[in-house]
């Protein structure tokens, strides 16, 4: 071999050794970890931290009693997030830290990145970890083994695993959206509730099948989820398995119901004969929804502060006599009040689950909209409300116009012809609620009229979580509703003519424009 091409080769080992180094040190994960100073965490921690957690991290800080789930009791050395072995309590730094910068969606833990910096996060790890009296990083990580990618055959195989023996189903639901079979508590007994593993975005650790099979593989400390890699354990799976339920899972996600913050418009389609009877009619199905957050009700008492739906999603459509909503959203439980299964599985006492509609008696000319807090005294509004019903009673929809929370006038739904019809499957509910266009009280009720942006609001009620009843539930702010003007043929025709035009206009340019160089 001549010195030219020895070279070149020693140089190409050397790159390889190179890359390998730093392959090997990036999967280390933990070892990247930067050294942080304690000292400084606490001054960080003092400032930033006990509101929720408290001043000797134990969790019961001021506003502890406000927050779902209960911010997270360091001197427990409990943590729900880690990728350490699921024998090993202890947390890496890393895991920390990653807790700190991005948060846990679904909760009030909110990530600092945008306020402290890197250096000042790594303090506040150091400092964190005094709490548990860690001081020794975890003997044991979680092993990965060989990742499988997803693919259909996997997907399938985690199906399988996912309902074997009621394995994940007990708690998760056949669905995946949490409907649960028992009820669940956390470490200091409080109510928790199943994750609803069809809204990923919501997962405290990320969607990532790596994240997810960690989970899968460690438990969630503190909770009811228990480690699958514990070969103690009846249900325990092997690495290739969890892999297959980490691909099923992550497959389950159903991201039309992701909020859009820039969707804030329900569009009602016109059709042509009558509308859907049911919530289940197949053309709700072709029917564009719009999804929106769900927020505790804090406004007027009694305060609401402790959720457990967080979405709702809508659907319109509407014909020449009347317009009809499907309002869809996620419920864990059927709060059915005198049956017995139902109220095993509520805060008692159960309540009735509900949902209502919230829009202007008039609709504005202008910006203006009536308070969304149930209107006011210059702008009333209508509520149109269903209950799920009880045992011994159906589901009802009943109507109010209202000026606000102090004024407010029953009606009979029936009269304007208000109605409602429901469906509870697999930890879903469905309500469709339909109303004709124009009524006889036009000083009381909404007249609808296409083409015209019409302000629009919700509120949903679970009546196993903590007594929603009331004023205790979620809701939203004002968004719209349209109900999209029929287009017909005419601009389509007026389009092509407009087209023909355009085209004869080059072609005649162009001739002329050949002529004058010939």
């Amino acid at each position: 071999m001549n010195n030219r091409r020895l070279g070149k080769t020693m140089t190409y080992i050397n790159k390889l050794a190179l890359l390998t180094l730093c392959s090997a040190l990036f999967a280390a994960g933990p070892a990247m970890a930067k050294p942080g100073t304690a000292a400084k965490g606490k001054e960080i921690y003092d400032k930033r931290c006990t509101w929720c957690h408290g001043a000797e991290g134990d969790g019961k800080g001021a506003a502890r009693d406000r927050l779902n789930p209960p911010p997270r009791d360091f001197t427990s050395g409990n943590y729900k997030i880690r990728s350490s072995d699921f024998e090993d309590l202890t947390p890496n730094d890393d895991d920390i830290f990653r807790m700190i910068r991005d948060g846990m969606p679904g909760t009030a833990m909110p990530g600092w990145s945008d306020i402290l910096t890197e250096q000042d996060m790594w303090d506040l790890v150091a400092h964190v970890k005094t709490f548990a009296g860690y001081e020794k990083p975890p003997a044991k990580q979680v092993d990965y083994g060989t990742q499988i990618s997803s693919s259909a055959e996997s997907i399938e195989k985690g199906k399988k695993l996912f309902e074997d023996g009621d394995r994940c189903v007990e708690c998760h639901g056949k669905s995946g959206k949490g409907s649960a079979s028992k009820r669940l508590k956390g470490e200091a007994g409080e109510r928790t509730w199943p994750r609803n593993l069809t809204k990923p975005w919501t997962y405290r650790g990320s969607n990532d099948p790596k994240d997810i099979f960690s989970r899968i593989s460690t438990g969630i400390a503190g909770t009811e989820m228990p480690s699958f890699a514990d070969p103690k354990s009846k249900k325990k799976l092997t690495v290739e398995e969890r892999w297959h339920v980490a691909n099923y899972v992550a497959s389950l996600a159903k991201n039309d119901k992701k909020v859009n913050a820039d969707n804030t418009v329900v569009k009602a389609d016109k059709v042509e004969g009558e509308l859907p009877a049911t919530p289940d009619d197949e053309r709700w199905g072709k029917t564009a929804p719009t999804t929106f957050y769900l927020v505790p009700q804090i406004i007027g008492k009694e305060r609401y502060f402790t959720p457990s739906n967080d979405t709702i999603t809508v659907r319109a459509l509407y014909n020449d006599k009347s317009v009809a909503m499907l309002l869809e959203w996620d419920d864990r439980t059927r709060s059915t009040p005198g049956d017995d299964s139902a109220g095993k599985l509520a805060d008692a006492p159960i309540e009735e689950d509900g949902v209502a509609v919230q829009l202007p008696v008039v609709i504005p000319s202008e910006m203006q909209k009536p308070y969304f807090g149930m209107g006011d005294a210059a702008h009333p509004v209508n509520i149109w409300h269903w209950k799920g019903g009880t045992k011994d009673a159906p589901e009802t929809a009943s109507l109010i116009t209202s000026k606000g929370f102090k004024e407010i006038e029953k009606r009979d739904a029936k009269e304007v012809g208000l109605t409602a019809k429901s469906g509870y499957s697999d930890g879903t509910w469905k309500v469709l609620m339909v109303r004709p266009l124009a009524t006889a009280a036009k000083d009381k009720d909404i007249q609808f009229v296409e083409g015209k942006f019409i302000p629009v609001a919700f509120a949903a009620w679970d009546g196993s979580n903590n007594s929603e009843k009331g004023s205790k539930h979620t809701m939203t702010t004002w968004y719209w509703l349209l109900l999209k003007p029929a287009t017909g043929s005419k601009p389509l025709v007026t389009g092509l003519v407009i087209a023909a035009l355009f085209l004869g206009g080059l072609l005649w340019w162009a001739r002329s424009a050949g002529s004058k160089a010939a």
